[in-house]
Order: structure tokens, then C-alpha cells, then sequence
């Protein structure tokens, strides 16, 4: 069979050649051509020159996916329910479902998985090689892809490729999957609504990109969104966006645009809110900077909790030089940044939001005073029954925090 399906390949790509057409960009021209290469095949099959092909159909959407998709981790990439596909080398394929990671049965060789890449990265305009062996780039479906290959690997080429998802475009859609409790919902929405800046914290793949792009859809439809992020992971539906990606430097080591060049680019874009897709490094300051002059923002951080991401939001703009010093970064943490929102995967693969907070705008000691808005009970997220300190955007946008909550549980 394998023999097989790699003659039949190699004679669409040699029509594929004569023809001087692209199959990528036509599928159903790629379905005729491999339908007509397999129908050959299984006429020659007959007459006893060959081995038949046990499927024909199987065997036609393996080579589609060959010739114009990602080969054997296709039917992985057309599965809804896996997030994550990643390879430690060519016996060594995983794929996560609902946050649960799976060994797959796929086995390949490594030129084939250095074809994939090099496959994925067609489109991104992004490169691998010994000079760089790092890359970050957004496949065309929207999905991310993280390669790493020897000798910053020990042996094989590391590939990440998390996934795109249409699936949550709202805090609605995160009430319904039990992420997060009504309440919750409706606080986070009319955060959004009054302009809070607001921090998303939690561990990889504990769903902060997702909870953004969930906030940003309640924004006012007359909102010009900017967003900036190291690859484009955000989908926004809002009608005024512009979407920022970094680049990587050339072959010369020149062109480099990175974050802090994109949210100094962003602020001369007439944004009403800005939005940082997660704040690593020195570009905290930047971000601190933007919040501090009025602009509406949103970003994300890695953190283990709402109380330690306004700690490392203190500390990374320490990063940007010798010059800024925690008696400036650490009261403007405080002054700014007024909602936290932790996420959580649980053992289960079940994400959920865990905890809100809302600074006080005071510091007290090394730490920023906080107030918890909800907060776990029992298993369930609910509300604690204080407001935060600081309500006059709320009250500016003509939102009665108290009357809003009135129905929950405190």
C-alpha cells in the first residue's frame, strides 16, 4: 500500500509539474488530478502489473493531504477536537484533546518531518535552519506553529502546532462550556464595556488567548482595536481592527521589528484599545507606559495567580534598562491595571476561570492591594461580595456594579 500511494503521488506531482499549476491553492482540482492518477493505477492494478489498492478512496484523501495539507497529520488537523499536535521526532507524535495529551500511532521518517515544516512555514515567509533555529509562525488557517531543530534539540526536530479555534468567540460561549459563572460573565462584560484595563493570567495553555478574544467581543462595535502580539493568535470579529505581528531579522541579522517596536507603532494608530497578546519581557514598560496616558488595554501573562501576575508585571519592565526602578513600575502596576482574571486546566483538560481581582490602586508594603471579586467556593466561582475600590469608569459608563450583581451569590 505504501509503495503504492508513493508512485501514485510522485505521478500527480510530475502532472502537477507538466501543467505548471497549483494544487495548494485548488482543492478540487487537487481531488481530480489524484482521482485520475488513481484510477490509472488501479487499471494497471488489474492487469497484474501492480498490487491493488485495498481503498481507492482512502488512498485518494491520503495523497491530497499529501500533496496539498500536512501528509499524515492531516486527518489531525481536520479533527475538531484535537488542540495540540506536537512531535519530539518521527515515532514520537502527539496530539492533545479537551487539555489531554495522546501518543498517536503515526510514525515517520525525519526528512518527512522536516518537509512538513518547511511546508507549514510556505506561507509565513518565516525560515528554520542552523543560523535560526528557532521560528514562531501563524499556519493560513491561523494556527501556530514553534520549531526548534538540533542542536538546540539534542537529536530531532521539536514541533508545536497549536491549533486554531472557532469555537469560543464570546463570554457567552465560556458561561455555556461552564468556564465561567454567569456573574462572572456579566461583571467581565461590563469591564470591557467601561473600559477597564484588564490582565489575563494563567499557565500555558490554560486558555488566555482564548478568554481574550472572548472579552474583546463584548467591546463597542465604534471601537478601533489594535492588537500586537509575537505571532497573530487573536481572531477578532470586531469591524475597526488592526492586527500587529513581530518579525524575526534576516539572513544579514537586520529587519527585526519586535513587541516594544509594535506598541510604540500602535499608539500613532489612533487606537481606542490596545491589546497585547502576552507581555514577556521589556515590553511590559511599553505596555505600562500606553495604559498609563488613558488608553483602554487588555494583555495576557504567564502566572500561577491573579495576586502573582501583578507581582511579574511589576518586575519585567526592570528588564528595559538600569534606568527604571520598582519605585515607578510598581505603583503604576497598581494604577493601571484594573481587573485580573486567572485561568486554569485542570488534570481533566477542563479550563475554567479561577479567580478576578481588582487592585485597589494602592501598595502596601512590596505587594498591591487587591480586592477579590469572585473567587472559588466550593468547586464553584462565585462572588464575594465586595466591589472594586475604584468604580469611576463604571460609573462613567452608566454601569451600577452593585445592582448588577445584586442576583448572585455572595
Amino acid at each position: 500500500m505504501a509503495s503504492a500511494l508513493s508512485l501514485i503521488t510522485d505521478r500527480v506531482r510530475e502532472r502537477v509539474r507538466l501543467d505548471g499549476v497549483d494544487l495548494g491553492a485548488d482543492r478540487e482540482l487537487a481531488h481530480r488530478y489524484v482521482h485520475d492518477e488513481v484510477q490509472r493505477y488501479s487499471e494497471r492494478a488489474l492487469g497484474g502489473s501492480l498490487p491493488l489498492l485495498a481503498d481507492e478512496a482512502l488512498a485518494a484523501r491520503q495523497i491530497v493531504a499529501t500533496i496539498t495539507g500536512y501528509g499524515v497529520l492531516q486527518p489531525y488537523f481536520d479533527d475538531p477536537e484535537v488542540e495540540e499536535i506536537w512531535i519530539n521526532g518521527p515515532e514520537r507524535v502527539f496530539v492533545a484533546r479537551g487539555g489531554v495529551a495522546e501518543l498517536t500511532d503515526v510514525h515517520l521518517a525525519a526528512s518527512q518531518v522536516r518537509d512538513l515544516v518547511e511546508r507549514m512555514l510556505q506561507s509565513s515567509g518565516r525560515r528554520v535552519d542552523l543560523s535560526s533555529p528557532f521560528v514562531d509562525a501563524s499556519l493560513a488557517d491561523g494556527s501556530r506553529l514553534h520549531v526548534v531543530i538540533p542542536d538546540v534539540t539534542q537529536r530531532h526536530w521539536s514541533v508545536n502546532v497549536r491549533k486554531f479555534s472557532q469555537r469560543i468567540k464570546d463570554i457567552d460561549r465560556l458561561v455555556e462550556l461552564g468556564s465561567l459563572a454567569p456573574a462572572a460573565a456579566e461583571f467581565l462584560r461590563a469591564s470591557v464595556l467601561s473600559g477597564q484595563n484588564i490582565l489575563v493570567s494563567g499557565a500555558t495553555q490554560s486558555g488566555k488567548t482564548t478568554l481574550l478574544g472572548a472579552l474583546l467581543s463584548s467591546a463597542r462595535p465604534i471601537e478601533r482595536i489594535v492588537t500586537v502580539e509575537e505571532t497573530f493568535e487573536l481572531d477578532l470579529s470586531a469591524r475597526d481592527t488592526v492586527a500587529m505581528q513581530c518579525r524575526q531579522p534576516s539572513l544579514e541579522g537586520t529587519g527585526e521589528i519586535s513587541l516594544r517596536r509594535l506598541i510604540k507603532e500602535a499608539l500613532r494608530m489612533r487606537p481606542d484599545r490596545l491589546v497585547v497578546g502576552e507581555v514577556r519581557e521589556a515590553e511590559s514598560l511599553d505596555l505600562l507606559i500606553a495604559l498609563n496616558s488613558g488608553l483602554p488595554g487588555m494583555c495576557s501573562i504567564h502566572a500561577n495567580g491573579a495576586r502573582d501576575a501583578l507581582a511579574k508585571l511589576s518586575t519585567l519592565p526592570l528588564l528595559a534598562g538600569r534606568n527604571i526602578d520598582s519605585a515607578f513600575v510598581v505603583p503604576t502596576v497598581a494604577g493601571v491595571i484594573d481587573v485580573v482574571v486567572h485561568c486554569e486546566l485542570e488534570r481533566s483538560g477542563h479550563r475554567r476561570i479561577t479567580e478576578i481581582l481588582a487592585p485597589t490602586g494602592l501598595v502596601i508594603g512590596p505587594e498591591i492591594e487587591s480586592v477579590p471579586i469572585f473567587a472559588l467556593e466550593a468547586g464553584a466561582l462565585r462572588w464575594t461580595g465586595r466591589l472594586p475600590a475604584r468604580t469611576s469608569k463604571f460609573d462613567t459608563a452608566g454601569v451600577d456594579l452593585r445592582a448588577l450583581l445584586s442576583g448572585a451569590d455572595p
